[in-house]
């Protein structure tokens, strides 16, 4: 699966995606991640990448004309049959892990990076499929996100996860063993050695050895 993120940050990118489940599905070649410079784009010799609101208002927007550029150049060197364009945006529909796995069957998702006040609305009109939020807050810029949503992506395709199990009775996930709706499904508590540390204890029912009795609890622990 191809990602290509559109930001005016690129060094933001390089530390995380380079470590962990993402460096991982990188240098295995599961995930083409490229970075783009939103300001190689720019018309000027300044390189101006945003302007003052129509309207009025404060900060300052950011202009089209680079974005559309960027996606150009992304669309000529990267054919699909199956992309999907997002803006980072607090208008956003809210991300979440029934959009991760529909996302992971994509061949190709760009995501845009807003910062100011915003992107020229005209960008998510006409250009984009869609708005994301990661949630009901405000950050800097879209960077954050666009990292929550490539990992979320990423972790959910095939030989990513060193064990594929670890996907199935995960929170949020629709195939968990209870049969539950993926919005109200969060896993069990987990626990591992020592069985005690300080005064705190393992539950005793996950010492017994009774499977049956393990999975009453952990059906009784679920959120």
């Amino acid at each position: 699966m191809r990602v290509d993120i559109l930001t005016l940050f690129p060094e933001v990118f390089q530390p995380y995606a380079s470590t962990s489940i993402l460096g991982r599905a990188t240098k295995e070649k599961h995930v083409d991640l490229h970075i783009w410079n939103i300001r190689d784009f720019a018309a000027d010799t300044h390189k101006t990448v945003d302007d003052t609101p129509y309207g009025g208002g404060a900060g300052m927007v950011m202009k089209i004309e680079p974005i559309h550029k960027a996606l150009m150049a992304i669309e000529a060197e990267h054919k699909s049959s199956s992309r999907k364009i997002f803006v980072l945006s607090a208008r956003g529909k809210q991300f979440n892990q029934q959009q991760a796995m529909e996302y992971s069957k994509l061949d190709h998702l760009v995501l845009i990076c807003g910062r100011y006040e915003g992107i020229d609305q005209r960008v998510a009109d006409y250009l984009a499929d869609g708005e994301l939020s990661i949630g009901p807050y405000v950050l800097a810029g879209g960077e954050l996100g666009a990292l929550v949503i490539t990992e979320a992506v990423a972790r959910l395709l095939p030989g990513v996860l060193g064990n594929p199990a670890s996907l199935l009775d995960e929170s949020f996930s629709p195939s968990n063993s209870y049969k539950l709706k993926p919005e109200s499904y969060i896993e069990a508590p987990q626990y591992t050695k020592p069985e005690k540390y300080n005064s705190w204890n393992v539950p005793d029912v996950l010492l017994s050895g009774n499977h049956a009795d393990i999975a009453a609890w952990r059906a009784n622990t679920i959120l």
